[in-house]
């Protein structure tokens, strides 16, 4: 029996257009939505939705279960009565996403909408109850209170004794409820969104990063369950050896599980947090998977990722009982055998991507003709140049090269389209060979959907500076979504 051939769209909530300065849960993510299935889009995959922290990454956040208070949509809280129109007026901001100016002006915003908001309602307090945001909510208060990290905090708070955490509950009482409140809009907002999506025969792929940021609730909150010394601070922290997004690696600086110490609990904080992701998103990507079979650890203090050293992780162990359809593992990187392994025990799909194929190996294993069906493939990530931005970067003598093997992937896969000689059908050139494949999947960011060039780019991996800033300036055109419609018909998606 054959799997279904779907298609995707990658485009996080961050980049869609609008008046606010970052994409919203509100109408212009129902208008994208839309026109997603009215092109015969069945999966929208965004990354991590969460609250952003140090390097506005949505890989490193102050909560790994939070919802980002940016995508709060303002329009939605206005017509609540949240908000004024003179109070929108002044949150207007079109271009790309700046994080500092949104820092400094969202959330004094976002407290004046809380200052009008009936706390005491039976929903919210049932929200609050259920402890959902609990650990959040405390985390974001101290930081409030206190500033700093963690581990820098009062002593009762910081080792969580229950007495001084009641204290802090109660003493500051309105802050705790107003994070709960953030957390309580996010929850209304994208709830409404993935059911609209439903409806229209869309689902979710959602990401769910491998690590968790040190100076988090999540390592507040279970300390016990990462590689720290006594004084709380990082002993280990992650990353990855040198390979071809970097040449000195990258270091993450992100705390390494203690998966001994995982293990002894049966992965409990784990499988909470996948629960939880299957409860927002349809599927969900393991960002760096590689790493639950073996991680890579680098002394805390080093300068970059090159003196570390491979640890075995839970690997299979993990994953008992969970539905393998569900789960995209990001086994991108280096890989090796026991990768291959992990993939095989679980049944996961593994990522495919076109940039990584042309370097002239015939067995190269992204190379179209070699993907095979139990698997996701993109014409690039998050992480990679835009086609277009890739082919631009090329000399004149990588590029004859390139073209050529591109176009025998294209005689190859009998996917009729000239290349032009500098370049201009690429971008359509890589969404028809992700759609020709074996793949049970093929994903294409919005950005070589609309054939866009590096001005583009969402992240460039090893930099700290000008990343997750790219925003749609309007939905893409009708142009666009007809020939996206035609691709996916033409390959049976």
């Amino acid at each position: 029996m054959s799997i279904k051939r779907e298609a995707g769209v990658l485009c996080h909530i961050s980049s869609l257009p609008g008046k606010y300065g970052i994409g919203s849960l509100g109408k212009e993510a129902f208008r994208f939505a839309k026109n997603l299935a009215k092109s015969g889009v069945t999966y929208w995959q965004v990354l991590p939705l969460v609250q952003t922290g140090y390097g506005d990454s949505p890989y490193s956040s102050v909560a790994c279960s939070s919802g980002n208070p940016y995508f709060i949509d303002l329009d939605l809280l206005a017509a609540q009565g949240l908000l004024t129109k003179e109070e929108l007026k002044s949150a207007e901001h079109r271009g790309d996403a700046d994080y500092g100016a949104l820092y400094a002006e969202r959330y004094p915003l976002l407290r004046k909408a809380f200052s009008r908001f009936f706390f005491d309602s039976e929903e919210f307090r049932a929200y609050v109850k259920s402890g959902v945001s609990e650990d959040y909510a405390l985390f974001m208060t101290a930081k409030t209170v206190f500033g700093g990290s963690f581990p820098d905090w009062e002593p009762g708070v910081r080792d969580r004794d229950p007495e001084a955490l009641e204290k802090l509950r109660t003493d500051y009482h309105e802050e705790y409820l107003f994070w709960n409140f953030l957390q309580y809009e996010f929850h209304i907002q994208w709830t409404a969104l993935k059911e609209y999506c439903r409806s229209l025969g869309i689902r979710f792929i959602g990401d769910i990063p491998l690590y968790v940021a040190y100076d988090s609730a999540d390592v507040w909150a279970h300390p016990e369950l990462f590689k720290l010394d006594k004084s709380l601070k990082p002993v280990k922290v992650a990353g990855v050896p040198p390979d071809y997004f970097s040449e000195t690696g990258q270091l993450w600086g992100n705390p390494v599980y203690d998966w001994a110490a995982n293990e002894k609990e049966d992965f409990k904080w784990w499988k909470d947090r996948l629960r939880q992701s299957f409860s927002m998103y349809d599927v969900v990507r393991i960002d760096h998977f590689r790493g639950l079979d073996r991680y890579y650890e680098i002394p805390f203090g080093a300068e970059t990722a090159v003196k570390g050293v491979w640890k075995d992780g839970p690997k299979e162990k993990l994953f008992v009982g969970l539905d393998k359809s569900s789960v995209i593992a990001e086994d991108l990187g280096t890989i090796d055998d026991g990768v291959r392994a992990l993939l095989e025990k679980t049944g996961f799909s593994g990522m495919k991507v076109l940039l990584f194929a042309f370097n002239g190996n015939p067995f190269n294993p992204y190379l179209p003709a070699n993907i095979e069906e139990n698997s996701v493939c993109y014409t690039g990530t998050h992480d990679n140049d835009t086609v277009m931005g890739y082919v631009e970067s090329l000399s004149a003598e990588e590029f004859i090269l390139f073209r050529s093997r591109v176009a025998a992937a294209l005689e190859e896969s009998n996917v009729m389209l000239s290349l032009g000689k500098k370049g201009e059908n690429f971008p359509e050139a890589f969404v028809r060979l992700a759609m020709s494949t074996k793949a049970r999947i093929a994903v294409v960011p919005v950005q070589d959907v609309l054939g866009l060039n590096n001005s583009a780019r969402m992240n460039s991996p090893g930099t700290e500076e000008g990343n997750w800033r790219f925003r749609l300036a309007k939905q893409p055109s009708g142009a666009s979504l007809r020939k996206l419609k035609k691709i996916i018909k033409v390959y049976r998606r």
